[in-house]
């Protein structure tokens, strides 16, 4: 394997057959020092942390991916592809777009509905749903009713941009989509290609259609449920 990349300073072997990723690198440290034993820093390129321990005496890794489909891909192209991963688990953000959809519950991506460009997805496939790894969600269910945890399995929009003048609220509310976010079309195109698992598990961090939000430290260290939830899967 072609290790270490451009961006990753991890030797083959220091990064677990499982990883769970969130976006943010103060997130994976989180989880490091708060879940897992033994933790080492196997990554701090461009400052994107990344751990190896254990948890319940299994082997995991957990890394930050960064915002967006562009840096996400790039992060777990690599950890695919080079590191010979075979299970990466995104814990992220949502934004919901359903009244039904409360703060701080748990969305299991089931599909990601996109028009991304990663991968020319979009050219090539001329579709815009992407699936996660049925055994990954089915899964996350068979956890997320053990912890008794309130949770929603469905589709979800997989946007490009944090800022747009499209009207992505409408375009979730016409095709059914539980909330926003932006990671998990790569995550799961990736996953694909390599003939490995992806699923995304996310936490609402706010709402779209009633304002109603937490604060950056509540999505930085407050999203434990989602956290267990992943590592439990393992």
């Amino acid at each position: 394997m072609n290790t270490p990349t451009p961006h990753n300073s991890a030797k083959f072997g220091e990064i677990a057959k499982t990883v769970i990723m969130p976006g943010d690198p103060l997130r994976s440290k989180y989880i490091a020092e708060n879940f897992l034993e033994n933790a080492k820093l196997v990554n701090d390129v461009r400052g994107i942390q990344g751990y190896t321990g254990t948890y319940k005496g299994k082997k995991v890794t957990v890394m930050a991916h960064g915002m967006g489909n562009a840096s996400c891909g790039i992060y777990t192209y690599e950890l695919f592809n080079n590191y010979d991963v075979d299970t990466i688990i995104r814990v992220g953000s949502i934004g919901t777009t359903k009244e039904d959809v409360k703060i701080k519950d748990i969305v299991i991506a089931e599909r990601a509905y996109t028009n991304t460009n990663y991968d020319n997805f979009y050219i090539e496939n001329g579709e815009n749903y992407i699936s996660a790894t049925k055994e990954l969600v089915e899964k996350a269910e068979e956890v997320a009713k053990r912890l008794g945890l309130e949770y929603h399995t469905g589709d979800i929009l997989c946007s490009d941009t944090y800022y747009t003048r499209e009207d992505e609220v409408k375009k979730a509310k016409d095709h059914n989509l539980l909330g926003v976010e932006m990671e998990s079309a790569s995550i799961y195109l990736n996953a694909r290609n390599a003939n490995k698992k992806g699923l995304t598990i996310c936490t609402v961090s706010n709402s779209l259609i009633t304002g109603e939000e937490t604060t950056s430290e509540e999505r930085q260290l407050g999203f434990n449920n989602m956290i267990k939830l992943a590592l439990e899967m393992i």
